[in-house]
């Protein structure tokens, strides 16, 4: 770090009231609010000066919520998922789950990570380390310590790490002239599969939210809401008393191994979706739309049928009949897809009216089916509230339509 970089942070540091910290101390008192009377841990020699880390160890066979911290592998339809065939053939051993706490949620080179946890599995053990810095100087000690606990791997699994903690980390790696560990290393970000996973079922996609309602855990009373960790930061920088950042600690390990769990979760719903760990219908839909996307046609349509046998609300069984059937037109399997556009016409779904007229007129030539289907989309459409917006859509094409097979029809 120049030296104009080191005076910024300094001065940022005075605005907030902030000292020296505890850098310049000697070990602390045992009687003192150090962090290592709050956090058990130690201090450990790297070439930028020591760095202290918490060590926590779980066997692999922990359970987490409802789902244990492995799942079979390889991660086949993840790595394709990913775009990166690599994944499929990389061991678990190699694989590193991380997660962030900072000094503020903007990025640039006026944030740093002040806690950084990390864990991996070795032989039959999950290692959780955490690297916290007492002080910014030890910033590089930070950096040096979690560089050799990345050494042995190969993978970063993050949650939002792709957007914020990996850029964040490169940020300061690259500020301290420090070569940056897990370059050329595969990265799995959860956040966005998650999104494609519970994006229709849940109301939300942040980890905790994922935790309680998809791996059965709630946290305990040790947990510390994330937008107020900086603030506890900062305070013991000025004071000293480390006994708030007990919070912080749990909270950032339990993003770790939360991880794990879900990834473990994830790659069993995707490697084994019928052997119960799938249970809602909208999650075998969500799941035949990501296997449609990867060009897996049939299995998505698997998927799809099991989804309209669980007992979806008749808006989410309509949205999933009109995915499958416009999957069974592109798969050439006509029959199936009339099939279904009828059964979706039945529960009064304007667009399967619509689809079945399409087919008559255009592949079937029949002009009187086609005319008859949309009378009964136009009765249909009389009978439902709508906004006036998709009413006067649906009208339009529904009475240009119209007007085209009457042509035809010579009426």
């Amino acid at each position: 770090m120049t030296a104009d970089k080191k005076t910024s942070i300094s001065d940022k540091l005075k605005s907030l009231g902030v000292g020296k910290g505890a850098s310049h101390l000697s070990k602390p008192r045992a009687d003192s609010h150090s962090i290592d009377s709050v956090v058990a841990g130690s201090y450990s020699p790297t070439p930028r000066g020591e760095v202290f880390i918490a060590e926590q160890t779980y066997p692999a066979d922990h359970v987490y919520g409802s789902s244990p911290l492995t799942s079979p592998f390889p991660l086949s339809v993840i790595s394709k998922w990913a775009g990166d065939p690599a994944l499929a053939g990389i061991p678990l051993s190699r694989f590193a789950f991380f997660d962030t706490e900072t000094s503020g949620l903007s990025g640039g080179t006026g944030t740093y990570a002040f806690l950084v946890g990390v864990a991996r599995f070795v032989e039959d053990r999950f290692i959780l380390q955490q690297f916290f810095m007492r002080d910014p100087a030890e910033e590089p000690a930070l950096l040096e310590g979690l560089a050799n606990f990345l050494a042995p791997c190969q993978v970063l699994v993050s949650f939002n790490g792709k957007a914020f903690d990996a850029p964040l980390l490169n940020t300061r790696y690259r500020l301290h002239q420090i070569p940056i560990p897990y370059q050329g290393y595969s990265h799995i970000d959860l956040l966005p599969l998650a999104r494609r996973l519970w994006r229709d079922r849940l109301e939300s996609r942040a980890l905790k939210h994922l935790e309680e309602h998809v791996l059965g855990l709630t946290r305990s009373s040790e947990e510390v809401p994330g937008y107020e960790i900086p603030f506890l930061y900062f305070d013991y920088l000025r004071t000293g008393d480390a006994r708030p950042l007990g919070g912080v600690f749990y909270h950032n390990a339990m993003d770790v191994v939360a991880m794990a769990a879900l990834l473990a979760h994830m790659n069993d719903m995707l490697e084994n979706p019928y052997d119960g760990k799938v249970q809602h219908g909208l999650d075998f839909v969500a799941l035949g739309k990501l296997f449609e996307d990867l060009g897996h046609w049939d299995e998505a349509a698997r998927l799809f049928e099991r989804g309209l046998e669980s007992g979806l609300t008749e808006s989410d069984f309509g949205l999933a009949v009109k995915r499958l059937s416009i999957l069974q037109k592109r798969r050439g399997d006509l029959g199936e897809a009339v099939r279904l556009w009828e059964a979706a016409a039945q529960r009064g779904q304007l667009y399967a009216f619509i689809e079945l007229a399409k087919h008559y007129e255009h592949r079937e030539r029949d002009v009187k089916s086609a005319l008859k289907w949309t009378k009964s989309a136009l009765k249909r459409l009389e009978k439902i509230e709508l906004p006036a917006y998709v009413r006067n859509f649906w009208l339009s094409e529904i009475e240009h339509r119209m007007e085209r097979l009457k042509r035809k029809a010579g009426i």
